[in-house]
Formats: C-alpha cells, sequence, structure tokens
C-alpha cells in the first residue's frame, strides 16, 4: 500500500533553518531575475517545511507524468516506470522525514489548547479535533513505518489504514472549519457593506476568504486521495488510477505552495 502524505497545512509552522543567502539586485535585466529565483528557491530549500512542499509537489508530479505516459499499461516500463519509482522514493524519504514531527505537532497542539477564548466556540471545537488527529497519526504511520521495514514484528497493513483514518478525518475537519470561518466572514463582509468600514478593511476579510477557499480545495483534493487509499470496499477507495492521484496531490501541493508564498493559510485565521 502506497504510504500516504502528511495532513496537509495541519503541523506547525517550522523555524526557519537559517539565513538564506542575500538576494542579488545588483546584475540588470534578466540576470537579476534569474539571481533573485535562485536565491528565493535556495532560502526555501534551506527551511525544513519549505523542502517538504516542494519534495511533494515533485512526488505527485512525476506520479501525474508516470500515470499519465504510462496510460493501460501495467506494470509500466521505461520513462513511466522511472518516473512512478521516483514518487515511490520521495515519498519514502517524506515518510522517514516525519518520524521527527511529533513534537512539533505535540507543541503546536499544546500551544493552541482548547482555542482563544474569543474565538468561535464550534471553530474552537473542530481545530482541537483536527490536532487530536493530527497527534494521534504520527504514531500509526510510525508503526506502519517500522513494520515494513521490519524493525517491529506487526502487521502494517492495519497501521496504514488507521493513519490513513486518521489524515482523512483531520481533512474533514479542516474542511468544516474552513466551512464555518467562510459563513462568519461572509456575515462580516455584510456588515461592511451596512457600514463605513475603511476599504482595507473589506479587503483584509477578502483575502482571508480566498485563502479559507483555496484551503478546502485543497484539503477535498487531499481527502479524495486519503478515501482512495482506504481498504477496497469504502466509497472510491482503490478506484483511482496513478495519474488521477498524482493530479490531486499536485494541485493540492501547488495551492500549498502559493499559499506559503503569500505568507497565509487557514492556520493564521
Amino acid at each position: 500500500m502506497a504510504t500516504a502524505p502528511p495532513p496537509s497545512r495541519r503541523a506547525p509552522r517550522q523555524l526557519q533553518a537559517g539565513r538564506g543567502p542575500r538576494p542579488v539586485t545588483s546584475h540588470p535585466g534578466s540576470v537579476a531575475m534569474a539571481a533573485g529565483a535562485l536565491s528565493g528557491l535556495v532560502a526555501v530549500l534551506e527551511t525544513y517545511r519549505g523542502r517538504d512542499r516542494v519534495v511533494r509537489a515533485l512526488c505527485y508530479g512525476c506520479q501525474l507524468a508516470g500515470g499519465a505516459l504510462a496510460g493501460p499499461q501495467a506494470p509500466p516500463s521505461g520513462l513511466p516506470g522511472s518516473l512512478l519509482a521516483v514518487s515511490a522514493q520521495l515519498s519514502a524519504c517524506r515518510t522517514a522525514l516525519r518520524l521527527f514531527d511529533d513534537f512539533a505537532m505535540l507543541g503546536y497542539s499544546c500551544g493552541y489548547g482548547l482555542g482563544p477564548k474569543d474565538e468561535d466556540v464550534l471553530v474552537r471545537g473542530l481545530s482541537v479535533l483536527c490536532n487530536l488527529a493530527n497527534q494521534l497519526y504520527y504514531p500509526c504511520e510510525h508503526v506502519a513505518w517500522a513494520a515494513d521495514a521490519g524493525i517491529i514484528r506487526v502487521g502494517s497493513q492495519k497501521w496504514w489504514t488507521l493513519s490513513t483514518a486518521l489524515w482523512a478525518s483531520s481533512l474533514l475537519l479542516g474542511i468544516l472549519r474552513s466551512l464555518r470561518i467562510l459563513f462568519q466572514l461572509r456575515r462580516k463582509l455584510r456588515q461592511h457593506q451596512c457600514s463605513t468600514s475603511s476599504p482595507p478593511s473589506r479587503r483584509e476579510v477578502k483575502a482571508r476568504v480566498k485563502a479559507e477557499v483555496l484551503s478546502v480545495l485543497a484539503d477535498l483534493a487531499d481527502l479524495s486521495n486519503a478515501i482512495h487509499w482506504l481498504p477496497p470496499g469504502f466509497l472510491w477507495a482503490g478506484h483511482f488510477p496513478p495519474w488521477l492521484v498524482g493530479l490531486l496531490g499536485t494541485i493540492s501541493s501547488l495551492i500549498g505552495i502559493y499559499q506559503a508564498s503569500r505568507g497565509g493559510n487557514s492556520e493564521a485565521v
């Protein structure tokens, strides 16, 4: 069974690994643009969370390309087989790196606690349940990984299933949370229309609405894949071709990269 990606945009923000190189602005024209882009890429890859986003996008991108090129061919060979092999290796790499995410998630969960008292009660409840699902996800995946690696002697299949179910639960709770926040933001927009609030305030609310809508789309894409990885017989479990899994994962990954580049996501709301 393919390893499931981590709960997207649910882990706490990580500290920067260090300062990136200073942006190059002294070169004219396209050279300066290329140098600036390279500096930005290096700065992203120097952080754990930024590198994970890039690897995730490459993982799903390779699966999308490999699955599309392979078509009905099974098992795929040549370039499609190589792309799918790269995707599998990148997925395994991310699974191993997540062995160290438990304490970061625990720190985030403890920091959030039961949520701010001035926050909506339903949003707080959904957030706490989401944090709980994420916290349980990691040890279940670790046990499955250790069983596959021969470190412990237990059946890995049930642990992969449990970790995937927890991931799906986290995504569903995140979607419900975002929908609740969107309902509140829509009410704020209506209040702004009936008041003399400043345009910057309305723009801020609209920006938060956009961020939540993107989060819902990304979570829906990941939730579709999570259900696909559950045991056959549950909804569409096991029915997605590799290219569709890659497409949904690529969409989710690109949304995550875009949100990170804009400096905002649903966790900040």
